[in-house]
């Protein structure tokens, strides 16, 4: 399907201390705000790919305003193709062809970004998250 290649080499991420040598994660990733676990150790991988995502909010609050929406454009994200790989993530509402990824013990977010129609990458922004 879409052979471009969106992941890069481990030296291109702002902490390389959180990517190994094969491109994965080296800490868990954890919500920034109540702590809970996202991803394990080695579950995705580092992928730089341009993305707005919204400003952090409680999932009830996503919402457009006057057709503006306050956010962040990343680059940094861990992408991981099967959403049974979290350990623990919810999804927004359809948002156009978008789902956004949240922390599902907290509902905060969006930390994360997915395609609908592309159903094998969930991207989760580096900045985002905390890692340990």
């Amino acid at each position: 399907m879409d052979d471009s290649k969106q992941c890069s080499s481990p030296e291109r991420s702002e902490d390389p201390s959180l990517v190994s040598e094969d491109g994965k994660n080296v800490k868990a990733v954890l919500c920034q705000r109540c702590g809970s676990k996202v991803l394990c150790p080695g579950m995705a991988v580092f992928a730089e790919k341009e993305l707005f995502l919204p400003s952090m909010k409680k999932k009830t609050s996503i919402v457009q305003s006057e057709g503006t929406l306050d956010g962040d454009t990343l680059t940094a994200h861990w992408l991981v193709d099967d959403m049974y790989t979290f350990e623990n993530v919810g999804f927004t509402k359809d948002v156009g062809k978008v789902k956004y990824l949240i922390c599902a013990d907290c509902e905060i977010g969006p930390i994360g970004w997915h395609c609908l129609d592309d159903k094998k990458s969930f991207y989760v922004a580096l900045d985002r998250v905390n890692h340990e």
